[in-house]
């Protein structure tokens, strides 16, 4: 199985860059599944049911999210319909949505860390235990980690290490060169990075951002506009006999939207 597993999607740049890129890699690369991050598709903040269906258009199999999927209100009843788009799995009971989802042997499961994380959740380790005990053991699994903290990130990597066929970190909009397959045979990296425009600060307007660390006001971040635009996500390769990993390498790209 070659999974392409892309970095948060930043406002309509991102968006652009999808719908661009996608098809093109997934032919060439010969991918069977394509997971995309897209907590930040709308605006930079959240999703739309037009912007989620936009990814789907683009060649996305799953959308994964974080801590910013409940920010357009119109969207949280959209997160209980049958379809691939996840919430962490770790919210409390109760929390719309859904943070698992299986496509034929593959499920892809959404966690959340808790350190520097503005909401604290209900433990990613302990519910990523039960989620793989009701987990067929015939399934592939993978771990989109949406976290602030490097040492987390990682710590979950080694504690899921040969239970899981890889764990993605998301969260930060910055790619980390530390791709590996674990001696388990778990696939890592600390942060896919982001897609969204190449001369901003994580996907936002510099200008604005700047403002906002030079006047500690809270001023309103808009999405940078591009046109070149940074195109982050990592290969992965799994056995399908061990359901395990056997290689990841970067896919890093970068383009101009049309």
């Amino acid at each position: 199985m070659r999974l392409l597993m892309v970095g948060d999607v930043v406002g309509q740049p991102g968006r652009a860059a999808l719908s661009q890129l996608l098809p093109e890699l997934r032919s060439t690369l010969r991918l069977d599944y394509i997971i995309v991050n897209g907590e930040n598709a709308a605006a930079g903040r959240g999703l739309t049911e037009q912007t989620a269906k936009e990814i789907f258009r683009a060649g996305a199999d799953v959308i994964t999210s974080g801590n910013h999927i409940f920010d357009v209100r119109e969207f949280v009843s959209s997160l209980d319909h049958d379809w691939p788009v996840l919430r962490p799995a770790n919210y409390p009971p109760g929390t719309p949505g859904r943070g698992v989802w299986r496509i034929d042997n593959l499920v892809v499961l959404n966690l959340m860390g808790r350190t520097f994380m503005p909401m604290p959740l209900d433990d990613p380790f302990r519910t990523a235990d039960a989620l793989l005990n009701e987990v067929s053991v015939d399934s592939i699994v993978v771990v989109d980690f949406h976290a602030e903290a490097t040492s987390e990130k990682q710590a979950i990597s080694w504690y899921l290490n040969g239970r899981v066929a890889a764990v993605v970190g998301t969260h930060t909009h910055t790619p980390t060169a530390d791709a590996r397959v674990l001696p388990g045979g778990t696939a890592m990296v600390t942060d896919l990075g982001m897609v969204g425009a190449r001369d901003s600060i994580i996907g936002d307007d510099v200008e604005a951002v700047l403002e906002r660390f030079l006047t500690s006001m809270p001023t309103r971040l808009p999405v940078a506009k591009g046109p070149e635009v940074s195109f982050n996500s990592v290969l992965i390769e799994v056995d399908d006999i061990t359901r395990r990993a056997t290689h990841i390498e970067r896919v890093d790209r970068e383009c101009l939207i049309r």
